[in-house]
């Protein structure tokens, strides 16, 4: 396949390790009038059929607004969204068919980083080169915040630059790139 749709106003576009394209959206394409677009959250195959979505079954707490990042952790997703009702971020195991949900304690978040029971979250100013680091760590049902950071980079933060994988936040800032672990 020389090409795939995989929806509109994508906010957040991560793969795991067996090649699936995991997609976030923004409001646009949450309410816009694309297909792929209207569940807010997506896990696609390398050929452009939707392998995940949060409907049916797998229902969340709230319906997806827009996109405020995601990771990857082996094979698990974590995909943050916010709704009306607050932020979140769900933890979807496609393996196992699992999708479990928490509330986060903030919402003005861009990135994400998950190792275990410790989450990372970042807030950068972008085309400025200030991150606000969040860190986390899951007790029962719930993420508490343990502590706040403040990192300043060399250059300023590129927009749509922050990923997590594998448990390590990975912040652009001009044409380097900063490894932050959760």
């Amino acid at each position: 396949m020389s090409h795939l749709c995989i929806g509109d106003d994508i906010e957040d576009v991560l793969t795991d390790r067996e090649g699936g394209i995991w997609t976030s959206y923004g409001d646009e394409g949450v309410y816009g009038l694309h297909p792929a677009s209207s569940e807010g959250l997506a896990r696609w195959d390398t050929d452009g059929a939707q392998t995940w979505g949060p409907l049916g079954e797998q229902r969340l707490p709230a319906s997806p607004l827009g996109a405020i990042g995601g990771a990857t952790e082996g094979g698990v997703a974590w995909l943050g969204w916010s709704s009306p009702e607050g932020a979140f971020v769900s933890r979807v195991d496609p393996a196992l068919g699992e999708t479990t949900s928490y509330r986060l304690p903030q919402k003005d978040i861009d990135g994400i980083a998950v190792r275990g029971t410790r989450m990372l979250l970042s807030h950068a100013f972008h085309d400025r080169p200030g991150v606000e680091l969040a860190r986390l760590e899951l007790a029962g049902d719930a993420w508490a915040v343990t502590s706040h950071e403040h990192l300043r980079l060399s250059e300023p933060v590129t927009s749509r630059c922050v990923q997590g994988r594998e448990g390590v936040l990975w912040i652009r800032g001009g044409d380097t790139w900063t490894r932050i672990e959760a």
